[in-house]
């Protein structure tokens, strides 16, 4: 069940999983219409090291193939392979996920993501989100859960700067991760290769690195 949970997302996300060695982009309908934010994800790839699926909208599969087959310089073309030749960037994180969150202590509260004193990125949700105050109910660190499929929901995390160093996302990671968990899904959680500090709370959290990779365009 554990195992399938991924299988059923990534298959779900993507359009195909698994895949054999190698470069396979695929098409789906759904780099072609809103993501869970209401905004255009028109490529996706997800590797294991050895296998790569790539996503892309189904009009554009012979175009990338085209241009994998022929540059190896395959993202920085990508944009203008999927029809978004500028404005748009290309993510390339780590893909992690956990079905044993770390058994740390639940700090926050499930509030509505239009609560007043919230950053502008938690607004984005349109469901409740995991935050922590201070004791004059200053926010300080918060959770969104991206609901991409009902198989996998990623989870998305920030501080402020003043409270960092506390422990407190990877505590909310954590106690996030287990609400996605007991709702049926696997929680899953990128972040950019350098970026050392989500790198550090991920681990804390439970979600190990497997030398997983996640790339793709996003609005810029």
């Amino acid at each position: 069940m554990r195992d399938r949970r991924l299988h059923l997302h990534l298959a779900t996300w993507l359009g195909q999983w698994p895949a054999g060695k190698g470069l396979h982009v695929v098409g789906s309908w759904r780099r072609s219409h809103p993501a869970w934010d209401g905004r255009l994800r028109p490529a996706i790839a997800v590797t294991t090291g050895e296998s790569t699926v790539l996503s892309v909208p189904p009009d554009r599969v012979a175009g990338v193939r085209e241009l994998a087959q022929r540059s190896t310089a395959l993202l920085p073309a990508l944009p203008a392979a999927v029809g978004r030749p500028s404005g748009w960037v290309v993510h390339d994180d780590v893909f992690r996920w956990s079905m044993a969150p770390a058994p740390l202590p639940e700090i926050g509260a499930w509030v509505a993501p239009t609560t007043l004193g919230l950053p502008s990125w938690l607004r984005l949700f349109d469901r409740p989100v995991l935050v922590v105050r201070d004791d004059q109910g200053r926010y300080l660190a918060g959770v969104g859960i991206k609901r991409h499929d009902p198989f996998g929901q990623e989870l998305a995390v920030g501080t402020v700067p003043t409270a960092r160093g506390r422990g407190l996302a990877r505590c909310l990671v954590a106690q996030a991760a287990r609400r996605v968990l007991d709702e049926g899904a696997v929680p899953t959680y990128l972040h950019d290769r350098a970026n050392a500090a989500s790198a550090r709370v991920a681990e804390a959290a439970g979600f190990p690195d497997r030398g997983w990779g996640s790339y793709g365009v996003y609005p810029g």
